[in-house]
């Protein structure tokens, strides 16, 4: 009990410093802050985590960038603004919001994904991201939500004045324009950490044409082997 009774205390001192940077990040503190642990919380440290949290967090961020860039480019068709969409919800751009507003220092790991690096992980950070604006909806809804990630993407969504064309479609119309096999793409290694994961893809179109890369999903890797292709099809 003893022990018990000494821990209390460091205990409350961690929660106060969680509680008290949330209300910073939200401009109020939450009512309820447990569901804002959980979202700080990975599956190395807990069964009560932030999977649950991430997968409605994906589609409240979704929503609300959809909703936001179909209000700042009125002019741009269905395409341009999905393609603005896609490079505005990646897993990097919002490990990078998390990094931002100092997520990383409050991250609950399990000891071995702390040694792994986890607390750098554009896949955990990212996650916890979107498990946090999950949170922050359920607390006080999509109105806030809504200024919330507008403030925290801030000028992300007016950094490219162009709406940038997706690698893989860009390769898919290069390949098409050449008379060429569309491309073909395989997973050519996995290795890393299950929380951390690295993907190894190759591209090809035909015989001849190649480029590998890696990425933290399969998908960030595809895309970074288009892009390798594609700076290699054009030198």
């Amino acid at each position: 009990m003893g022990i018990r009774r000494a821990l209390e205390p460091d205990r409350r001192r961690v929660l106060s410093s969680v509680d008290s940077w949330l209300t910073q990040i939200f401009g109020r503190a939450p009512q309820d802050s447990a569901p804002f642990h959980r979202a700080l919380t990975h599956g190395s440290q807990a069964a009560e985590n932030y999977e649950r949290l991430e997968f409605l967090g994906d589609r409240v961020l979704g929503l609300i960038m959809a909703e936001w860039l179909w209000e700042q480019f009125p002019n741009e068709p269905e395409g341009q603004l999905s393609r603005r969409l896609n490079s505005l919800v990646t897993g990097p751009v919002c490990a990078d919001v998390a990094r931002d507003l100092g997520v990383r220092d409050h991250l609950r790991l399990g000891k071995q994904a702390r040694d792994d690096g986890a607390s750098d992980s554009d896949n955990v950070l990212g996650d916890v991201m979107e498990a946090l604006i999950g949170a922050w909806y359920r607390e006080a809804g999509l109105d806030a939500a809504r200024a919330f990630v507008r403030k925290a993407w801030g000028d992300r969504v007016h950094s490219q004045g162009k709406a940038p064309q997706h690698p893989k479609s860009a390769l898919q119309e290069w390949a098409a324009a050449h008379n060429r096999k569309a491309p073909e793409y395989e997973v050519t290694d996995r290795s890393g950490p299950h929380h951390a994961p690295r993907f190894t893809v190759t591209v090809r179109i035909g015989r001849t044409a190649e480029a590998s890369a890696s990425g933290a999903n399969k998908q960030e890797a595809e895309t970074a082997a288009a892009k390798a292709l594609l700076a290699k099809l054009k030198a």
